[in-house]
């Protein structure tokens, strides 16, 4: 079956919702904290890479090419993940880092102004008041974070592909309206979007291991890769030619590529 990814603001039920179509599904959640745990094996510390998924954006160079990396390890793991199937990931940005995948079932949660402060008062100490500075801010935050890294608006309806408000349903209606759209169809496994999986998994795990070595860092390539064939093609622009040698030498290593292709890197 399909891909899960349910995108939400704080306090929206976005854990109840995933727990319901796991129980419903028969599919494994996968939280934000196992992603970050499983990019970890780069050698980035857990803290950064959490920091990485909910900081709000800087226009630091050297912090936004910190977060760039840390970004790759993240859709790495989480594409690990997604190649299994039935999973459900609730944390930060799956929608935009299985993009192009047709399996892959997007839901955007949201839920009235009361029941988020009802829900951040019931598990905090904060008041009302200090509630609603608190879902304005991480939901500006969000918002900066998908412009910056993404160029696009997470608000944005057309990123999802079922809306749930839970102004009028309980977490129950909203599991069994989620369960019947993911059963649907155009969301099915099929031997394409299988591959497509793959090859985003293939060309990720390329970027992650390229981002990982100290020499080529700081480089950001553009990388197609088959994850049948092993044919990888890379391209964007070097501010040296000595390190292509590295980037070739580095990129074959990796199991499963059979050949590497640099027509479009220039210097």
């Amino acid at each position: 079956m399909a891909i899960i990814t349910i995108s939400r603001g704080s306090a929206t039920g976005g854990r109840l919702l995933a727990e319901g179509l796991a129980k419903t599904l028969g599919f494994h959640i996968v939280s934000r904290e196992e992603i970050i745990e499983s990019a970890a094996r780069f050698g980035v510390p857990e803290s950064k890479l959490d920091k990485a998924l909910v900081d709000p954006p800087t226009f630091s160079e050297d912090v936004k090419q910190d977060r760039r990396r840390y970004l790759i390890f993240i859709q790495d793991a989480l594409c690990e993940w997604a190649r299994k199937d039935n999973v459900i990931y609730h944390g930060n940005a799956g929608h935009l880092l299985l993009r192009g995948i047709s399996h892959l079932f997007r839901i955007r949660l949201i839920a009235p102004l009361a029941f988020r402060v009802q829900k951040i008062v019931e598990r905090t100490n904060m008041t009302a008041e200090q509630a609603v500075s608190y879902i304005e801010k991480i939901d500006a935050q969000r918002r900066a974070w998908s412009l910056l890294l993404y160029g696009v608006d997470w608000l944005n309806p057309s990123l999802y592909d079922l809306t749930i408000n839970l102004e009028n349903m309980n977490v129950d209606a909203a599991v069994e309206i989620a369960a019947a759209g993911v059963k649907r169809r155009e969301f099915a496994v099929t031997a394409a979007s299988r591959k497509a999986m793959n090859d985003l998994a293939f060309s990720t795990r390329i970027k992650a291991t390229l981002a990982a070595d100290s020499l080529t860092a700081p480089v950001e390539l553009e990388v197609e890769a088959d994850s049948v064939s092993g044919f990888v093609s890379l391209g964007g622009k070097l501010e040296s030619d000595n390190l292509l040698g590295a980037i070739v030498g580095i990129t074959r290593k990796i199991p499963g590529v059979t050949s590497v292709v640099t027509e479009q890197i220039s210097a």
